[in-house]
């Protein structure tokens, strides 16, 4: 007897594969599906804003996905992420019938692992070709002397990128020592002064989840390097991961 499969959580999910319609409440999830199977992707979020031509129908936001909408779309298999998703929307999904696929990452190896079970789990499709070659780009250590940085993922209040976290993982594989690697908090709340005093050597401002920008946020570090990066870039597991390293070298080496 085959057993059941088990989602990233250990959950038992009850598949019906291959998966035909999948409706995805992660953004970088719904640009794997959509890369790799377009014509399978039968609803997502609205902060999902890859590919750019993404046309589904939108089931809300991650933190408020519509319940019954996604429902009425009759999906196979429902995407989720730990972080990015309410473990109670999940759970009133099962409970409604609907099987729910939920995913753990905080690294890039749990990454490409955790995309790989995905696919050929639960979707019961093939490794996409992206997901090899992301793999193999990011395989190479990083180059040159190593740079420490605060990551802020916020303004009002002042949010930075803490410990057990993607974006601290890709950071670390750029060669770049987050100075709150070791904060408790994933993301944790801080203040300037505080920030200033642990004194790094580039401050790093991806344009989201907050869009910081060329005339938002640097002018707050005086005297110190700012680098804006693209935050798809930094912070999403997909098919941007096979861009990503060139694209984010490339904006650290520009920074002022």
């Amino acid at each position: 007897m085959t057993p059941v499969p088990r989602d990233d959580l250990g959950q038992e999910v009850t598949i019906s594969r291959p998966a035909r319609r999948v409706v995805s409440l992660v953004p970088s999830l719904t640009e794997s599906v959509a890369d790799s199977r377009p014509d399978a992707l039968a609803g997502a979020t609205i902060w999902c804003t890859h590919p750019a031509d993404l046309d589904v129908p939108r089931v809300r936001g991650t933190k408020n996905p519509d319940l019954s909408a996604i429902a009425d779309l009759k999906p196979d298999l429902v995407l989720a992420n730990q972080e990015e998703n309410r473990r109670v929307d999940v759970e009133r999904l099962r409970a409604a019938g609907i099987p729910v696929w939920v995913t753990v990452i905080r690294t890039l190896d749990e990454a490409i692992a955790s995309l790989r079970r995905m696919f050929g789990t639960a979707l019961g499709w093939p490794d996409p070709p992206w997901l090899a070659e992301a793999e193999r780009v990011w395989r190479e250590p990083a180059p040159g002397p190593r740079l420490t940085v605060a990551i802020p993922v916020w303004r009002d209040p002042w949010m930075v990128v803490g410990s057990a976290t993607f974006t601290g993982d890709v950071a670390a594989r750029l060669g770049l020592d987050n100075v709150y690697r070791d904060d408790p908090g994933r993301y944790p709340k801080v203040d300037l002064a505080d920030l200033a005093a642990r004194q790094p050597d580039v401050v790093v401002l991806p344009d989201e989840p907050y869009a910081f920008s060329a005339s938002d946020g640097p002018e707050m570090f005086p005297g110190r390097q700012v680098a804006l990066v693209e935050g798809r870039s930094l912070t999403w597991y997909g098919p941007s991961l096979v861009s990503a390293r060139s694209l984010l070298t490339a904006q650290l080496a520009a920074r002022r």
